[in-house]
């Protein structure tokens, strides 16, 4: 990566796969212009064309490889289905590129220790695109509790509920392709926010009610969660893509202090504050401009690759995440965690006119 001493050049990243989540991305890094540059990556060289001109990229490639051997590019961000994850990052490491994977990165713990062992190898940054950790109503929650708004935690309640069915032909009914269910391929988000305020769970159960055998969408797609922190407090996740609710999935989610409770809207819009002094709660708006953290997540991953610093969401920050996610399945199911999702085979035999979000 070239570097100028006054300005430096931006971080040029190559999308592997151009799906919705890709657009997602670029959507967002169009106010990211000095400090991060894209290029696009598809088997169709027509689609990946498509999406330079659309976001005002730099190249297109008709293949993978093609991006991840060129000399120009600094990092890849595989943007593919989880099934096909692991090898395309491997290859961009072995290639001495970056790499930002999106979540959820990857079916298994072990996965992710072969990422890990690369990227020692490579000398390289891997970031896991948890994007909700960079939201700002995450960053407002977190200082919350660092400075004892409602003192100690005695219970949280997180929750999510939304109906929103896959059409047949969507690659996450596959859960060979998605690495998992739903909870598994989209709920990582709130599992994550759970633990990365401040105190860390200790414990986790899943109960998971039987699927729906209706319609196209068979996956799982409700869990209630129950975990304990390391401080003591209790907490429990409810999360269903097959409820109706009203207003998109607007739903309140709360933390209770001995001093005070902090409710929040579940999509980051506000936060209620009361402490115990206070006859009204503080209403505060975390931001709207950021909302979904996306451009404080590719500033992190910019920022690691030119100072060579640890980002927020490193390999070791998602494994703590992994780790919980495969002790759920586990009490849920009834089998050891070891033997949840498999492995995938080689990425060549993906189609990237999705991906997963």
């Amino acid at each position: 990566m070239a570097h100028n001493d006054a300005v430096p050049s931006p971080v040029h990243v190559a999308f592997l796969g151009c799906g919705f989540i890709t657009g997602v991305h670029s959507g967002h890094l169009r106010r990211l212009r000095g400090v991060v540059a894209a290029s696009y990556a598809s088997r169709d060289r027509d689609r990946a064309e498509a999406f330079r001109a659309r976001y005002r990229g730099v190249r297109s490639y008709g293949a993978y490889g093609d991006a991840i051997d060129d000399p120009g590019v600094d990092a890849v961000v595989v943007a593919v289905p989880p099934r096909f994850h692991l090898e395309l990052a491997l290859r961009a490491l072995d290639a001495g590129k970056h790499v930002l994977v999106e979540k959820p990165a990857f079916p298994r713990l072990a996965d992710f220790e072969q990422v890990r062992e690369a990227r020692d190898r490579a000398g390289r940054v891997v970031l896991v695109g948890e994007n909700d950790h960079y939201k700002p109503l995450a960053v407002c929650l977190r200082r919350l509790l660092a400075d004892g708004a409602i003192g100690e935690i005695v219970l949280a309640s997180f929750t999510t509920l939304a109906r929103r069915l896959k059409a047949a032909g969507d690659w996450r009914n596959d859960e060979a392709m998605a690495g998992g269910d739903a909870f598994f391929e989209e709920g990582i988000h709130w599992l994550h926010l759970a633990n990365s305020l401040g105190p860390a769970i200790t414990a986790v159960h899943g109960f998971r009610p039987p699927p729906s055998r209706t319609g196209p969408d068979r996956r799982a797609k409700s869990i209630l969660v129950a975990f304990r922190y390391d401080t003591g407090a209790a907490g429990s996740l409810h999360y269903s893509r097959e409820v109706p609710s009203l207003l998109r999935g607007v739903r309140l989610s709360k933390l209770f202090g001995r001093d005070g409770i902090i409710t929040f809207e579940s999509n980051g819009a506000l936060v209620l504050v009361r402490g115990r002094a206070q006859a009204w709660p503080r209403v505060l708006f975390p931001g709207f401009r950021d909302i979904r953290g996306y451009q404080a997540m590719y500033r992190d991953f910019s920022r690691a690759i030119r100072d060579g610093s640890v980002p927020q969401m490193s390999l070791e920050a998602a494994m703590v995440d992994q780790r919980l996610m495969e002790q759920i399945y586990a009490m849920a199911d009834g089998v050891p965690a070891d033997d949840s999702p498999t492995d995938g085979s080689p990425a060549d035999g993906t189609a990237d006119t999705v991906a997963n979000g």
